[in-house]
């Protein structure tokens, strides 16, 4: 009869069996694994060297039971291959790992089902906090969060709840610098891009638009308003629309670089020259703004400032740092960066 034994099974490793080889104390092998600063170098040094050599790996569920907390905080963001959703996550995830914090992140795809779920994934799997980069004005289930003063930091979008914590640009302002650069090179017939006026970005660049408008005089034209759920979905279209008007816009203000940098794609496929026919200014600064062969005239909102301030203002709320009694509400000013994708308009 076969056996149902595969011989002897190696026996787990121990910090009893660390501290043994390593001449110390449980305490002190306990210490050099929750990074106490109070240690000789020469310890720290030793016992780390030991626990290399034996492969010990620590049980993280049972340190996570004993300290109340995983280590670990949940990335909720709207779309990862949107530039700027991709750009912060990695500055966020680059930062946390200096700190020794695992990032569980989640793309929602806009769906508010699916934020939902990865709201409650990340609750089950114990996060000590959660950072949300997209989410719409009116949100329950950050609501009942927000109740429970649950750490949770909102960066880029924030609820109108007025106790949630958050970290966002003044994107009113923003829009007005855009709006006002355009008036000054004697544009005004500017047509705004955006997406769903239910985020607070895309709303509060809205209003920002419309009153520049207003503050300089010029009539507002909902003929040169494109706003969409998805908005990169639909754009080609409006573009060609608008263009055909006998009264036709000299510039485009895109509420972010996606749809600037998109935008100027569908002009220059239709024959036409940026800046020379069109100004378009975006708003995000990502990365690819700056590449001398796209030189995207746009707002900076400071996309990296933003992120590192939103995980250390979360972990402040972890480590009680941090008073969960009054909400985290910052506002960073916004910039105009100048490139050169805008120019004076043309008479026409």
């Amino acid at each position: 009869m076969a056996s149902n034994q595969t011989g002897p099974q190696p026996s787990k490793i121990t910090v009893h069996d660390i501290a043994g080889k390593a001449g110390v104390s449980q305490s002190t092998v306990s210490k050099v694994l929750n990074g106490y600063p109070n240690l000789r170098e020469s310890t720290r040094k030793k016992v780390l060297q030991v626990i290399e050599e034996m492969g010990f790996v620590p049980d993280q569920i049972a340190r996570s039971l004993v300290k109340n907390k995983t280590g670990t905080i949940g990335l909720i963001v709207g779309d990862i291959a949107n530039p700027f959703f991709s750009e912060t996550s990695k500055t966020i995830i680059a930062k946390a790992r200096q700190y020794g914090i695992d990032v569980i992140i989640s793309d929602t795809d806009y769906d508010n089902a699916i934020m939902q779920k990865s709201l409650s994934a990340m609750l089950a799997r114990r996060v000590d906090g959660i950072l949300v980069a997209s989410v719409e004005r009116e949100d329950p289930n950050i609501d009942r969060l927000v109740e429970r003063k649950f750490p949770l930091i909102l960066y880029n979008r924030k609820t109108d709840n007025e106790r949630a914590n958050y970290v966002v640009s003044n994107n009113s302002s923003g829009s007005r610098l855009a709006v006002e650069h355009l008036i000054e090179l004697g544009h005004t017939k500017i047509c705004f891009l955006s997406g769903s006026n239910k985020y607070s970005t895309f709303h509060q660049r809205y209003e920002g638009y419309k009153k520049t408008l207003e503050k300089h005089g010029i009539p507002f034209r909902p003929e040169f308003v494109y706003m969409q759920n998805n908005p990169e979905t639909g754009l080609c279209g409006f573009i060609h629309d608008v263009l055909r008007l006998e009264d036709r816009p000299t510039a485009f203000f895109a509420a972010t670089d996606q749809l600037a940098i998109q935008t100027m794609n569908l002009v220059s496929k239709m024959g036409y020259a940026v800046p020379e026919d069109f100004s378009i200014v975006g708003y995000d600064d990502i990365e690819i703004s700056s590449n001398p062969f796209v030189g995207l005239t746009t707002v900076s909102q400071n996309n990296r400032l933003m992120a590192e301030t939103a995980l250390e203002k979360l972990l402040g709320l972890i480590n009680g740092d941090i008073s969960a009694e009054q909400p985290i509400q910052i506002v960073l000013e916004s910039e105009l960066i100048v490139r050169k994708t805008t120019s004076r308009a043309r008479e026409t």
